[in-house]
C-alpha cells in the first residue's frame, strides 16, 4: 500500500464480543440472578484488529464463513458497535452487504431513494440532483411509484443497487459478486464500479472468489477466527490463505519429516537442499520463471542393488500432484556408492502458481515399483507468482490471429 494516501479507514485493537446462551431459560436466568451468576459463553466474533485503510485502494477481505468478516465490515457501516477498542472512518460510505436493508416495505420506490439517502447524510436537495441517474440505472419503470412490497426479489435488488451505487460515496463495500439482475444490468453493475476505481474511491471487496479478489485487489485483509492473519500485497496475502485451505483438507495439516523407511537396510534419504540459480545459500522462497534446484542426499547401504531409481514428486498442500519425475522416466543413472551420495534435479524456469508446495523423494528399484525409502513432504517450496492465469501453472503461451 502506497504510504502518503490518506487513512479513511482506521481501527485500533477493535473487537466485538457476544454472549452465547445454551438456551432462553439461561439467557432469564443470568439477567435475574442475585450473585450476577454467568450463564453464557463469551464469543469474540473480533480480537484486537488493527487496520489502516488508505484512500483510492480497491481492498480485498477474505476468509471462511464465521472468520468475521461481516462483524467488521457492520462495525465500519455502523450498523455493529465494537465491545472496544477504536475505529475512525472518513468519508461516505455505501454498503452492497444487505441490499435494501434500510428498506420500508410499505413506502414506494421513490419514497425509499429518499429515505436512504437521508440515511447516508445526502440533504433531500442532493437526492434530488441524483434520482435521475437512479431511476435510469435501476430501469424498473413505473413500478417506481408502487409500494416495494410489490416487486420482485430482481427488481428490489436492482432498486437498492442503484441506490447504495449512485450516491457518489467515498467508501465502498461490495460484499460477493456484481451480479444483481440479468446479464444487461450486471454489466451495468460492472461499468459503475470500474469508474469508482477510476475515481478514486476506496473499495472494499469481500468475495469467496479469490480470482477475483487478485483481478480488482492489489492490497488484502485475511481475517481468520475473528483475528487479521494477514495483510499486505494481494498476491502473498491470497497465495497464503489458499495454502491454509489446502493445510485444512489434509489429514494433517503440517508438512512432517516423520515418514518410516520402507527397507532402510539398503538404502535411506537423508535430507534435501533447495537453492536457487548461483545461490549458495539454501533458500525456500521463489519468484515466477526462476529455476529451482532441488538436491536430494541419500545413504547407501547395499552397493549390490542394479540400476536403482530416485524419484521427486512436487505436491499441493493438499495432497495433489503436480509433477513426478524420476531417473528411469529420464534415463538417468544415480551415484550408487557404499555411503552418502548426492544428486541434484534442476526445474527450469518454474511456472506454478503461487504458494506453497510439499516435496516428496524416494528410491526405488530399477522398475520403480519397489522403494527402499520413501520421503513423504520431506521438503516444501514457496512460489510467488503475479496473477498471470489460473489453475495449476502457467503453460508457455502466444496469441495469434
Amino acid at each position: 500500500m502506497i504510504e502518503d494516501k490518506e487513512i479513511v479507514i482506521s481501527t485500533s485493537d477493535l473487537s466485538k464480543k457476544y454472549k452465547l446462551y445454551n438456551s432462553a431459560k439461561d439467557r432469564i436466568k443470568e439477567a435475574f440472578s442475585l450473585s450476577n451468576k454467568k450463564y453464557h459463553q463469551e464469543h469474540f466474533a473480533l480480537k484486537d484488529v488493527s487496520l489502516d485503510l488508505r484512500k483510492g485502494e480497491t481492498i480485498g477481505l477474505i476468509g471462511k464463513n464465521g472468520a468475521g468478516k461481516s462483524t467488521l465490515l457492520k462495525v465500519i457501516t455502523g450498523i455493529v458497535t465494537p465491545s472496544s477498542g477504536e475505529i475512525k472512518v472518513v468519508g461516505r460510505i455505501a454498503s452492497l452487504l444487505e441490499l435494501g436493508a434500510g428498506f420500508n416495505m410499505e413506502l414506494t420506490g421513490i419514497d425509499n431513494i429518499y429515505l436512504n439517502g437521508t440515511l447516508m447524510g445526502l440533504t433531500r436537495k442532493e437526492v434530488d440532483e441524483k434520482i435521475n441517474g437512479i431511476l435510469e440505472f435501476a430501469d424498473i419503470g413505473e413500478f417506481i411509484h408502487q409500494p416495494v412490497k410489490m416487486y420482485s426479489s430482481g427488481m428490489f435488488a436492482r432498486l437498492a443497487f442503484s441506490v447504495a451505487i449512485n450516491v457518489e460515496p467515498d467508501i465502498l463495500i461490495i460484499d460477493e459478486a456484481l451480479s444483481v439482475g440479468d446479464l444487461r444490468f450486471q454489466l451495468k453493475c460492472m461499468d459503475k464500479f470500474n469508474d469508482i476505481r477510476r475515481a478514486g474511491k476506496t473499495i472494499i471487496f469481500v468475495s469467496h472468489d479469490i480470482n477475483a479478489i487478485k483481478r480488482f485487489c492489489t492490497y488484502s485483509v485475511w481475517i481468520c477466527d475473528g483475528e487479521v492473519r494477514e495483510v499486505g500485497n494481494t498476491d502473498i496475502v491470497t497465495d497464503a490463505y489458499l495454502d491454509y485451505l489446502k493445510l485444512s483438507d489434509r489429514d494433517s495439516a503440517k508438512i512432517s519429516n516423520d515418514v518410516e523407511a520402507v527397507r532402510s537396510d539398503i538404502a535411506q534419504i537423508k535430507n534435501t537442499s533447495i537453492r536457487g540459480t548461483g545461490d549458495n545459500a539454501e533458500r525456500r522462497e521463489f519468484n515466477y520463471l526462476e529455476d529451482v534446484y532441488v538436491t536430494v542426499t541419500y545413504e547407501v547401504y547395499d552397493d549390490s542393488v542394479d540400476r536403482p531409481v530416485l524419484g521427486v514428486a512436487i505436491n499441493t498442500l493438499d495432497n495433489k500432484n503436480i509433477c513426478g519425475l524420476n531417473t528411469l522416466l529420464d534415463g538417468i543413472e544415480i551415484p550408487w556408492e557404499l555411503g552418502l551420495n548426492s544428486i541434484t534435479l534442476h526445474y527450469k524456469e518454474v511456472s506454478l502458481i503461487g504458494g506453497t508446495y510439499s516435496i516428496d523423494a524416494a528410491l526405488f528399484e530399477e522398475n520403480a515399483s519397489v522403494s527402499f525409502d520413501y520421503k513423504q513432504c520431506i521438503d516444501s517450496v514457496v512460489i510467488r507468482t503475479p496473477y498471470v492465469g489460473e489453475g495449476v501453472y502457467i503453460i508457455k503461451h502466444s496469441w495469434q490471429e
